[in-house]
């Protein structure tokens, strides 16, 4: 049987890009086998702009979590998401996995995954205000409300062990290539 893997819980405040950063990695993998994405299971309706996940409606998600099909899940800005329990037979096959994660359920996470690496995305102030103005989602004041919850969230957020931080307030090739190597060869 070959070693575990390793379960990569990347997180980071809207604006950081990164979701941005977990694209950039999936198309520069190549022929890689070792890592695999976990799809996280959404109350949100599949589109073309978004992150590609498994759209449920509220009865699906909430019968999945109560018959124990999901490793990790949480509930954030409305919605339930989810982390498949397939992650533990990746792992236990000795794929490395990455999951787009919940900085709130960092705490949960790694209650269940101890020795899980996560991944903390980094922006500058300015960086993420511009990203976030260029999105065109919120209105000045709310962008304003957004950068001083991620700053207070931040300091408090994570004194885990194994943290790495990546920061991606320049090209996204370089935050990009780091995370590629991470996935490929960190071991703890």
């Amino acid at each position: 049987m070959s070693r575990p893997g390793n379960l990569f819980y990347v997180v980071g405040a809207s604006g950081t890009g990164k979701d941005a950063l977990l694209a950039w990695v999936r198309d520069h993998l190549g022929t890689e086998d070792r890592v695999v994405f976990a799809h996280r299971y959404i109350t949100r309706p599949v589109d073309s702009t978004g992150e590609n996940h498994i759209s449920l409606t509220e009865k699906e998600y909430e019968r999945l979590r109560r018959i124990g099909c999901f490793a990790m899940q949480w509930r954030s800005h409305g919605l339930g998401y989810g982390i498949g329990i397939e992650i533990d037979q990746w792992l236990h096959m000795g794929l490395n996995v990455v999951v787009n994660g919940s900085r709130a359920y960092l705490e949960q996470a790694a209650k269940r995954y101890a020795e899980m690496v996560p991944l903390l995305i980094e922006a500058s102030r300015e960086v993420i205000r511009e990203r976030l103005i260029r999105r065109g989602r919120e209105t000045p004041e709310q962008i304003e409300l957004r950068l001083k919850r991620n700053h207070e969230l931040g300091n408090n957020l994570i004194n885990h062990p194994n943290l790495i931080t990546i920061d991606n307030s320049g090209h996204l090739e370089e935050a990009g290539s780091r995370l590629r190597n991470i996935f490929l060869h960190h071991s703890p």
